[in-house]
């Protein structure tokens, strides 16, 4: 098997460069050399958007990407944010705080099993993340919420309380106007 340097960063953090094959996809690199393993794999082929990674681009956006069905070294060069780097913790290394969006829920009860949630998060986080480049119309909400959570397989809850949640938080941050 070949392979060739890899170098990003990740939850802040550079990384390599490494040499890891070039076959590898990006999920298996987060677990198996990263031991990030909050990235679930779940179809493999890219349709329950449960193994999604934020990419932070160099223009400020972000977007999710599929991890399952991405390469690693499609990463090399990027920012990447997976799950782990949302909470908060402590010198001691204890969790001290979940973001807005994974306290919210866990307050609704959004989740039951929860092998989706690392994906439903990173979705939510960057459709925060654009509301507060770009402020969303309330008219135009419950779209925006579908358009961003609909793509992520959910088997156990029904998606309400998930797109719940997301609402209030947006709410919550002054993220929704009027209009």
């Amino acid at each position: 098997m070949a392979n060739r340097p890899l170098q990003l960063t990740l939850n802040g953090q550079t990384v390599g460069p490494v040499e890891v094959p070039n076959d590898l996809a990006m999920i298996d690199y987060l677990h198996e050399y990263q031991n990030l393993t909050g990235s679930r794999l779940g179809c493999g082929q890219g349709i329950c958007h449960a193994c999604v990674v934020i990419v932070d681009n160099p223009d400020g956006t972000s977007e999710e990407v599929r991890t399952c069905i991405t390469g690693v070294h499609f990463f090399d060069g990027k920012k990447v944010r997976t799950i782990e780097s949302h909470a908060k913790y402590d010198d001691a290394g204890n969790l001290s705080e979940l973001n807005p969006i994974q306290q919210k829920f866990v307050d609704l009860f959004a989740f039951q099993c929860s092998y989706c949630a690392p994906g439903f998060v990173n979705a939510a986080t960057v459709l925060v993340e654009n509301a507060q480049r770009k402020p969303l119309k309330k008219s135009e909400l419950q779209d925006t919420i579908e358009a961003s959570l609909g793509h992520h397989i959910c088997r156990c809850t029904g998606y309400v309380r998930y797109y719940n949640a997301t609402r209030e938080v947006l709410d919550d941050l002054g993220l929704v106007k009027e209009g």
